[in-house]
């Protein structure tokens, strides 16, 4: 089909229909308040302490490895 200037798709991209539907029944994303930014105040501030204990924790956890390293040198 593409000899005939047919345009090849992605395996997942759709055809005429579904992007039709997609455009009438998924309406614009002017509505959505804060969808972009990511959700509410209180979701923020709770991904923000749980990224800083994940970084907590791989600090901790590379002060053992260090310590455990500079205890078996000393051997």
């Amino acid at each position: 089909m593409s000899e005939h200037g047919a345009t090849s798709r992605a395996p997942g991209e759709g055809g005429r229909l579904l992007s039709w539907a997609f455009r009438h029944f998924a309406g614009p994303a002017d509505g959505v308040q804060g969808a972009v930014q990511g959700g509410s105040t209180a979701a923020r501030e709770a991904w923000k302490r749980d990224l800083a204990e994940r970084k907590r924790f791989t600090r901790e956890q590379r002060e053992r490895k260090r310590a455990a390293r500079e205890a078996g040198r000393q051997r």
